[in-house]
């Protein structure tokens, strides 16, 4: 925690009261402290499903505390897991190819090869045999030349079917290519890619909390049709939270990124919250219409943002604000320190 102490001398507030000055915004200071007057700030996150769906719950209602990766709600889940389940089934079933190819040939197949070969040699024997025959009564004129030709085709043909009957018997022993089963492998990887998507597209269907925070709107009902974009919740940020102040130009100078502050608000009298310089616009701007100060508010100022420590969630957004930045700070706030305990 931060434990830097404002003081003022009874003699400074005399005087000052005797000169009838006010601490006014946006720049109200005394010797050693300068005093802002602003708004809380607070992120917000619109929250939507990343599919389209009909929703089938949202479990959290306005003002409800969320912790990061809670499920805040979810799709009808059927076309889903329809989809997950589909690509399960085309991967397993790749896989049975893959292995398939990967096995060779069974040795069945190459035993039935070996006796397509064993038969096609006997059918050539016996196609040589009969053209020897027909070839030698030719000759002596007693068939005509007709047999002849069919006979030398029959042979011809029993040759070819020799061939290709060897030709099987050398891919079965051979088995599957090596480019076969690479196709298989890389089709079977597609495939498992499509059911991891399909997986993560399931588990989009969710609609998870991203960080700490307090539903601010609770947008879609169940049985609305949810789209990405159509916030189903607005989520409101427990951390950072912020004081939004505007720092006149005559105080630049005393005020650098990381220095201690307090804020104040009228609802908490008596409570300050520590708090830090954590941004501060590298532009001058007018002061804003919604910043109320009795000052002049056409005045040149600078955008500055004071981080704050808000454990209970007191410091709500918009809340007008008082801030208090002592000046006699001689070292900044280490940057381990820059940051609230939740």
């Amino acid at each position: 925690m931060l434990h830097d102490t404002i003081r003022f001398s009874a003699p400074k507030l005399l005087a000052a009261s005797a000169l009838g000055l006010v601490l006014a915004a946006p720049l109200a200071q005394a010797a050693d402290t300068l005093t802002l007057y602003g708004n809380i700030d607070i992120r917000q996150i619109n929250l939507a499903f990343r599919d389209m769906g009909r929703i089938k719950n949202i479990r959290v209602h306005e003002g409800d505390p969320v912790k990061a990766g809670a499920v805040l709600g979810e799709l009808d889940q059927a076309r889903f897991q329809d989809t997950v389940h589909k690509a399960e089934n085309a991967v397993a079933a790749q896989k049975e190819i893959v292995a398939k190819l990967l096995a060779g040939t069974r040795p069945q197949k190459i035993q039935q090869a070996r006796e397509h070969v064993t038969a096609a040699k006997a059918g050539v024997q016996l196609a040589e045999i009969t053209l020897k025959r027909i070839r030698s009564v030719e000759r002596k004129g007693f068939v005509p030349p007709e047999k002849l030709d069919e006979a030398k085709a029959k042979y011809d043909q029993a040759v070819a079917n020799l061939a290709a009957a060897e030709a099987g018997l050398n891919l079965a022993l051979q088995g599957p290519q090596t480019q076969d089963i690479a196709a298989a492998k890389y089709k079977l990887a597609s495939m498992e890619a499509e059911l991891a998507l399909a997986k993560r597209v399931q588990t989009d269907s969710r609609l998870i909390a991203p960080a700490d925070g307090v539903v601010e709107n609770r947008v879609l009902e169940p049985g609305d049709i949810a789209s990405p974009q159509a916030p189903a919740l607005i989520l409101a940020l427990n951390n950072p939270v912020w004081a939004r102040a505007y720092l006149p130009e005559p105080a630049l100078g005393k005020v650098r990124e990381g220095m201690r502050a307090w804020i104040e608000s009228d609802s908490f009298p008596g409570k300050r919250f520590p708090g830090w310089v954590g941004f501060i616009s590298p532009t001058a701007q007018f002061t804003p219409q919604p910043v109320q100060t009795p000052s002049v508010r056409t005045t040149l100022s600078y955008r500055v943002r004071i981080y704050a420590c808000n454990p209970d969630g007191k410091l709500r957004l918009g809340m007008p604000v008082t801030v208090q930045i002592p000046l006699n700070q001689t070292q900044p706030v280490p940057a381990s320190q820059q940051r609230c305990a939740q």
